[in-house]
C-alpha cells in the first residue's frame, strides 16, 4: 500500500502540473492554476513527510494534512 500510494501521489502532483499549464493564460487562469500547484503538489510532500514520521501521532497528523489537500484541490 505505501508503495502504491507514494507512486499515486507522485503521479498525481506530475498531472496538476501538466493541467496547469494548459490554463488559458488570464488572470483567472493564473489564480486558478497557482492554487492548484500549491495545494496538488503538497500533497505529494507532505504524504512524504508523513512516511518520515517519529511517531504514530505524527504521522497521523502529516496524513490528516494531506487529506486537506486533496480536499482543496478538489474543490
Amino acid at each position: 500500500m505505501d508503495r502504491d500510494l507514494k507512486e499515486r501521489t507522485k503521479k498525481f502532483a506530475l498531472e496538476i502540473i501538466k493541467l496547469v499549464s494548459d490554463l488559458p493564460k488570464t488572470t483567472v487562469g493564473f489564480e486558478l492554476g497557482n492554487h492548484l500547484i500549491r495545494s496538488g503538489t503538497s500533497i505529494k510532500a507532505n504524504y512524504r513527510s508523513s512516511q518520515r514520521g517519529r511517531s504514530r501521532a505524527e504521522f497521523i497528523s502529516k496524513l490528516s494534512v494531506v487529506q486537506e489537500e486533496a480536499d482543496k484541490t478538489i474543490f
